[in-house]
């Protein structure tokens, strides 16, 4: 069943009755927006005010979707998919968002970036395995994805010689979160294909509500719900920048959700890293710092595996073999099956009444 039988929309802008390059330009531009605003707040939040909470402010965060959310009139009287669906998926998205923020504490923002950026490989590899999808994939995009993947390897080998925030913990974590979007982004669209009347505000609203208990065990054992709520009550402009970063961030999931109904979880990987790619250089024009030879060889990696996914599949027409010929030819239009079946039907219909 595909996706897009079923009429989808972004914030009241119907994307079902608009060509995909335009569903395509959309939706990237909303998750654009909402995650580019996302990269320069937390950087500023975790790096320049240290300030390293990243259970407690996925906490925050899950409440002013929740708000969002009501605000777009969603109900639950509008669910399609019973509570259960939603208990894996909820799991695997507060744990990746999480440990993602949670590793800014050990590692530098564009660190942390460029380990988040290669999880296409894993989301791909995930895919094969996730009931519901079993997708495979051409070699070009596997390719593609190893470019990427290099690349942001080097990126981040220069990154540890040039920057002093880079620890062996953080890595832990940002793997962590690595292998918990490998899970998360299959998940989503596992439930799009199998249910295409899932919307993406059910989608986020189920998610949420069912993944903020998730949050409250790792905030209590590592003390951080007390020491968060206390650094913040000192500092209580800070609600005020996590507040700002969750709506831009609303945008940017919903935005995600619709690329992934659309479009696919690797397709959509392959859109969030051309995304992290342009928040680390705007990272590294905004807070000055100092880009080398190994960072440019790694952003031209990047470049050409983005540019290799996005060059067009050349498909064949499919031929079929006939028994009395040993040459091959075209498969007959279906407007030709019809009409040989109708034929068909009508000699049997005069055969039976001349019976």
């Amino acid at each position: 069943m595909k996706n897009d039988e079923r009429a989808r929309f972004l914030f009241g802008i119907s994307l079902s009755d608009r060509p995909k390059w335009q569903q395509f330009l959309l939706c990237s531009s909303g998750f654009f927006f909402g995650y580019l605003v996302n990269g320069v707040c937390e950087e500023y939040v975790y790096n320049r005010l240290q300030f390293s909470y990243g259970w407690y402010f996925t906490f925050v965060q899950g409440f002013v979707y929740l708000f969002l959310i009501y605000l777009q009139g969603f109900t639950t009287k509008q669910m399609v998919n019973p509570w259960k669906t939603y208990v894996k998926l909820s799991a695997v998205l507060m744990g990746s968002h999480g440990l993602t923020k949670g590793s800014l504490a050990f590692l530098n923002y564009p660190a942390q970036l460029m380990f988040k950026s290669t999880k296409v490989l894993p989301v791909m590899v995930m895919g094969a395995f996730i009931p519901g999808l079993r997708r495979k994939y051409p070699p070009h995009e596997y390719v593609s994805a190893l470019l990427l993947v290099v690349g942001l390897i080097l990126f981040t080998l220069a990154d540890a010689q040039t920057s002093p925030n880079f620890s062996v913990i953080g890595v832990l974590m940002v793997s962590g979160a690595l292998i918990m979007d490998s899970f998360l982004g299959n998940l989503q669209e596992a439930i799009f294909t199998m249910n295409p009347e899932t919307t993406q505000m059910e989608m986020l609203f189920c998610s949420t509500v069912v993944g903020l208990p998730f949050l409250i065990p790792p905030m209590l054992l590592t003390g951080e719900l007390f020491k968060a709520w206390n650094s913040c009550w000192q500092h209580p402009y800070v609600y005020g920048v996590l507040v700002f970063e969750a709506m831009a961030t609303f945008v940017g999931q919903v935005s995600v959700l619709s690329l992934i109904a659309l479009f696919g979880a690797a397709t959509t990987a392959m859109i969030t890293t051309a995304r992290k790619a342009v928040t680390l250089l705007l990272s590294y024009m905004i807070f000055t710092k100092p880009l080398t030879e190994e960072h440019g060889t790694g952003l031209l990696l990047i470049g050409m595996g983005i540019t290799l996914k996005l060059l067009p599949e050349n498909k064949p027409y499919q031929r079929v073999s006939t028994p009395s010929s040993k040459t091959n030819t075209l498969k007959p239009a279906p407007i030709e099956n019809d009409r040989i079946r109708l034929e068909n039907t009508g000699e049997n219909e005069e055969k039976s009444q001349l019976i």
